[in-house]
């Protein structure tokens, strides 16, 4: 494998910096990873080659002339297929929508990225509008967990999270409307951030509403930083964007955990975990108290008791079926995922009491964490409570709202998925941590500190056998 691939985007822009490596070069390198490995990943629904290496020429020249346009000058990133980009067609995943159409515009975080330089080279794939925590959909077929292909990568960000452990490029813009990006950021050994509701602004008319959020996948916690610092900007034009200052989540990224309130538990008391990622997740909570954090452990946490008995999530995704396959030609839903149409028939017979009770009961909760979060500056837990399941398909047991991760989507708290540990099988198992609203910094700071303690994490067996034949 080209030694290029292992570099980290903050590494990429040093060494543009030094006239060490051109963007042109580091762009071709990515493009040919993909053609040899996305045959049997299956991460990319589609690639701008022609249009990726123009806009390298571009940064080329820029770094050559000493004015790079921003932070990300020359770096590859890749967007989830539900994201719109310009010059590309958004899918969804779906044989719905007609494959020919191109957007006009970019999304408000693609065209931020473009302001800091970004490269975008391709849309990767996701479940049928990101509906499922496994990594098939109609329109693309399955993709495949880089660590082992028979495994799933994970949904519904299922590319974003395959592509960065198989080294397809550095950075990938994923969405979370209840797991979506930290959930293939465990399963595939990667980082990821779903980031307060609205600090990055969207403007997408197929995602979920107060649910979905837009946020930064990478390889490494400094990574995520440099992507939300240039995606997480006010956007007039978005009337729920987030209004605060303009933040740097670079600094203070390195200030540690010592003395910070860490609130740890292995289930929350909500669901049975896995005892592999029961131990891992408890590993990495001893190495928070051993770097100086106060870790308090917890056997559940009070406010999410209700959580999964409330059905809040499971309801309001139901009503949300319901809205997209009524908007449907009626010609072209049986084109639609079965579990699609399963939950658009539940949401036809919710009731205007059991959808304004949900929505009540996550009031209620957004109230009890936040109060929750007075006591602790985190809480930590693992990612997710099973292994990748085999593909395709989506086991009893992942039919439910994932239980580690929806639950944030309701209370619009920034939450982190960072890389703890191997199973006995060699799959990654991830440990989330998750802030106070608006505390993406905070939620940032602690995955580094934890990040840096841990060291370097492996890349897939497949990757480091095609390093050694080459």
């Amino acid at each position: 494998m080209n030694e290029l691939l292992e570099m980290s985007a903050s590494e990429l822009v040093l060494a543009y910096r030094g006239k060490a490596l051109s963007p042109v070069e580091l762009m071709r390198a990515v493009l040919e990873q993909v053609h040899s490995l996305d045959p049997l990943i299956n991460a990319f629904r589609v690639i701008d080659e022609e249009g990726a290496l123009q806009d390298a020429a571009a940064s080329e020249r820029r770094w050559l002339q000493g004015t790079p346009c921003g932070p990300l000058d020359g770096v590859p990133v890749s967007v989830k297929d539900m994201v719109a980009t310009r010059g590309m067609s958004t899918l969804f995943g779906s044989c719905t929508l007609p494959p020919g159409h191109l957007a006009e515009h970019d999304a408000p975080c693609i065209e931020l990225l473009r302001r800091a330089g970004a490269v975008i080279f391709g849309k990767t794939t996701t479940t049928e509008f990101g509906n499922k925590i496994v990594s098939d959909s109609p329109l693309t077929g399955v993709t495949r967990n880089p660590w082992n292909p028979t495994r799933s990568a994970g949904g519904s960000s299922s590319g974003a999270g395959a592509a960065l452990a198989a080294r397809m490029g550095p950075l990938a813009v994923g969405t979370d409307g209840g797991g979506s990006i930290r959930v293939p950021a465990a399963w595939n050994g990667v980082c990821g951030l779903k980031p307060s509701f609205k600090r990055v602004p969207t403007m997408e008319p197929h995602n979920v509403g107060e649910l979905s959020n837009v946020g930064p996948m990478a390889r490494t916690v400094q990574d995520l930083a440099l992507m939300l610092t240039a995606m997480a900007r006010p956007w007039p034009a978005d009337w729920q964007s987030f209004g605060g200052p303009v933040e740097d989540f670079c600094r203070g990224l390195q200030r540690g955990v010592e003395g910070l309130r860490v609130a740890f538990s292995a289930t929350l008391g909500i669901t049975d975990v896995d005892p592999q990622i029961t131990a891992a997740a408890c590993s990495a909570a001893r190495l928070l108290e051993q770097l100086g954090a106060r870790v308090s452990w917890l056997e559940a946490v009070e406010p999410l008791q209700g959580y999964m008995k409330s059905e809040m999530h499971t309801i309001l995704w139901m009503a949300r079926s319901e809205q997209l396959v009524r908007h449907t030609p009626e010609p072209l839903r049986q084109l639609m995922d079965p579990e699609i149409l399963e939950l658009a028939d539940c949401g036809r017979r919710l009731s205007a009491v059991r959808l304004m009770d949900a929505l009540q009961a996550r009031m209620e909760l957004a109230s009890a964490m936040h109060a929750f979060f007075a006591r602790y500056d985190v809480l930590v837990c693992p990612s997710f409570h099973r292994l990748p399941p085999p593909n395709p398909g989506l086991p009893p047991d992942m039919r439910m709202a994932p239980p580690l991760t929806s639950w944030c989507n309701q209370t619009q708290q920034p939450a982190a998925s960072v890389p703890c540990g191997l199973s006995r099988e060699g799959l990654p198992i991830g440990l989330q941590v998750i802030g106070p609203r608006f505390h993406d910094g905070l939620v940032l700071r602690v995955c580094r500190g934890y990040e840096q303690a841990r060291g370097a994490f492996p890349a897939p067996p497949m990757v480091l056998a095609e390093e050694a034949s080459t």
